[in-house]
């Protein structure tokens, strides 16, 4: 898949353009981040992209050695799954405290302001 990015966004573009899927992660600290949002466009879901913009999303944070806060579901579930990528949680006792109450909950409200540059 061919993902572009920025500082605190992944995305997914279709031939004509449009995002598809994407996952936010606003920067609120130096070095800190927090996952927001993880979406797929409804006709894209069960082909694995939300995984794989979360994985491209967890190796650009620790290429860059941000850490992050999740306050998406998805999210929180996804390194509940994948602890090899622990690494680049704030506290990963707390993300996976969340994993085990957030089932099949939507995305939280986010917790903090994004940093101004």
């Amino acid at each position: 898949m061919d993902f572009k990015s920025s500082s605190d966004r992944i995305w997914l573009e279709d031939e004509t353009g449009e995002t598809v899927a994407f996952i936010e992660f606003p920067e609120f600290e130096e070095g800190k981040v927090e996952v927001t949002h993880t979406v797929v466009d409804p006709r894209l879901q069960g082909q694995g992209i939300a995984s794989n913009i979360t994985k491209a999303m967890a190796e650009q944070l620790r290429a860059e050695n941000k850490k992050a806060e999740l306050t998406c579901s998805y999210a929180v579930s996804w390194f509940n799954k994948h602890r090899d990528y622990e690494d680049v949680l704030i506290d990963k006792d707390a993300e996976y405290k969340k994993a085990e109450t957030m089932f099949g909950a939507a995305c939280g409200l986010p917790r903090h302001r994004k940093k101004s540059n």
